[in-house]
């Protein structure tokens, strides 16, 4: 049992080492696990893949809700239900793992998405145990589907700043819900909608339970979408629609807070959810760089396809090790909470929002590689990528909505660093007293001692050390100088969340590549190994440019020339052949025909 005085919390990596055997790797997952996945990989194959051309023209639409009721009979809906309300009650892991694989599955996954995150959790983590009740089993089933509706035409990121309003009755029995919200996927036929709206003049949100059957509720047509063809998404209008009073869904004016929370699992549990996608796409193009031919050979025996093919898959490793650290750190949370005596819901959003930080990396560094990775894949199949007849021309389009919605990639960067900058300010994160140490460090004698390379991943994690300094000294820096200011400086906000991505994520790479050692041996891992430091290698370089912008934008002369100085100390790597690192990891591929990691 993790206790919470040892546990790590969120955003701690960039001041603390962390032991390998302390992370969860996706090697590690029990039979259980791996009997869950393939039986969503067996759904996806019988269900979705035959179908995808119906699917994305939705002129069936009964088409789409009879899949998702299959998925219910499976017990996919219910992975994160517990079994008194009609669910599986596994593990949050789990439920990364089964967004993971439902990630191949194109529009069906932001079906599948938005009913099992901000459709479903909700009510299970903010409801009373009468709504419990009386919704969970229905939604846990797939008897009912689920719709979340906050977006409103004038309040997109700035969530708060709805007009929807909700009015009390005059015998005060039911509220008047009245506005309009849009994007709302699987409005079309969802059963049931998680509808924010403001009571009187309230500052914040109330969020409420609200069943079609309540009636008031019109729709627009579905609209044309660049790409998730499949998923239902409309703009849905309440009119003097009569919500019981016992629907408000938690207390007057904590809607806001709801949204917050629900958002940090939806990004969560989106890093995973683009996995099953980048990996599907990998090994697409794998397979058509063997059968494609041009001079008389399979285009994979060339080294610039090579190198894409590599790239694919060192990527896609590495959100898979972010991810499956961050959601094994919330897990044991989680567990520490409730072991504590922490009531089970408030300690699994307790948990949420202290790796609320982890949750944005893995959104943005997930989508991010999703995009990619499935240009790359048009890159591979050229010509024919190009084409509706293959299927990377339905993979690109689907994947651009990755980096927009759960909150852009813009807003999860500068959310990032402002809630690492607060956490520092009221002492939960000791960020400042590192900080500090760089700051010295910048003026002192070099140290000139050498790390002994002779353990596997110790010039690695030196480098790690020193990339960690970086953001200590240009964030440390940036707050000092700007204080208060600091968040108006969206542009430098963004270089520090860059520099924090990479970390995190090379970081994971490592320990991940570290940990399989142990199990497997150096032989058996050396791919492992190869995509690790390839990665690491590159975040290196992308740190020192992002650094380097931000010092430029807000330091001068002296000042500005010992942090450059600095800069050049804490970015320096031995260089590594990653030309001949990726022609391996890209061989091996090739002989294994798909991703095989």
């Amino acid at each position: 049992m993790t206790t919470l005085s040892k546990s790590i919390q969120g955003g701690e990596f960039l001041i603390r080492e962390t032991d390998a055997q302390d992370i969860f790797i996706p090697e590690q997952f029990t039979e259980e696990q791996k009997m869950m996945a393939q039986a969503c990989q067996d759904f996806i194959d019988t269900e979705i893949t035959p179908n995808i051309e119906e699917i994305d023209s939705m002129k069936n639409p009964d088409l789409v809700p009879s899949i998702f009721k299959k998925a219910g009979e499976l017990g996919l809906l219910g992975i994160s239900v517990p079994e008194e309300f009609g669910g599986m009650g596994m593990s949050f892991n789990t439920s990364m793992l089964i967004a993971d694989i439902i990630g191949a599955a194109g529009s069906f996954s932001t079906t599948y998405g938005a009913h099992t995150g901000i459709g479903t959790l909700p009510i299970l983590y903010y409801g009373n145990e009468e709504q419990k009740q009386k919704y969970l089993p229905k939604l846990a089933t797939g008897e009912w589907a689920a719709c979340y509706c906050l977006t409103e035409p004038d309040a997109g990121s700035d969530a708060n700043s709805g007009k929807t309003k909700a009015t009390l009755t005059e015998d005060g029995k039911h509220y008047l819900i009245n506005g309009q919200k849009m994007w709302i996927s699987n409005a079309g036929f969802a059963d049931l909608f998680i509808v924010f709206a403001k009571i009187e003049n309230d500052k914040n949100l109330t969020a409420f339970i609200v069943e079609k059957s309540f009636g008031g509720i019109t729709m627009n047509e579905e609209e044309k979408k660049m790409g998730i063809k499949g998923s239902s998404t409309r703009q849905v209008f309440f009119n003097d629609c009569k919500v019981p009073v016992e629907n408000m869904l938690s207390d007057r004016e904590n809607g806001f807070k709801i949204a917050v929370n629900i958002l940090n699992i939806g990004r969560v549990k989106l890093g995973a959810g683009v996995l099953g996608g980048v990996r599907t796409v990998t090994s697409l193009a794998v397979k058509y760089s063997t059968e494609r031919k041009q001079f008389g050979v399979s285009i994979n025996s060339f080294g610039a396809v090579k190198r894409m093919l590599a790239e694919m898959a060192t990527r896609t490793f590495v959100s898979e090790s972010l991810c499956y650290r961050a959601g094994q750190d919330i897990e044991d949370r989680m567990d520490a909470l409730a072991a504590e005596g922490m009531p089970d819901a408030e300690a699994k959003l307790k948990a949420l929002e202290q790796f609320a930080i982890e949750a944005a990396i893995a959104k943005v560094h997930g989508s991010e590689v999703l995009d990619f990775v499935v240009d790359q894949g048009v890159q591979v199949y050229g010509g024919m990528g190009y084409s509706a007849d293959a299927p990377m021309e339905r993979a690109y389009r689907d994947a651009r909505i990755a980096r927009i919605y759960e909150g852009t990639n813009e807003i999860n960067r500068m959310l990032m660093v402002g809630m690492l900058l607060k956490r520092a300010m009221k002492g939960e994160i000791n960020l400042f007293e590192p900080a500090m140490a760089v700051s010295k460090e910048l003026t002192s004698v070099p140290s000139f001692e050498t790390v002994d390379t002779s353990e596997l991943f110790a010039s690695e994690k030196d480098v790690l050390v020193k990339l960690k300094k970086v953001f200590l000294m240009v964030g440390g820096k940036a707050a000092m100088a700007l204080q208060d200011k600091i968040e108006d400086e969206q542009e430098i906000m963004m270089n520090l969340a860059d520099v924090m991505i990479e970390i995190y994520a090379a970081e994971s790479a490592i320990l991940r590549a570290e940990k399989l050692v142990s199990i497997k041996g150096e032989e058996a891992c050396k791919h492992q190994i190869a995509m690790a430091q390839v990665y690491l290698s590159e975040a290196v370089e992308k740190i020192n440019a992002a650094a380097k912008e931000a010092i430029a934008s807000f330091t001068k002369g002296d000042e500005q020339k010992v942090m450059l100085m600095g800069l050049k100390r804490f970015t320096k790597m031995d260089l590594i052949n990653t030309k001949e690192l990726r022609r391996q990891i890209a061989d091996y591929m090739i002989e294994a025909g798909k991703y095989p990691f």
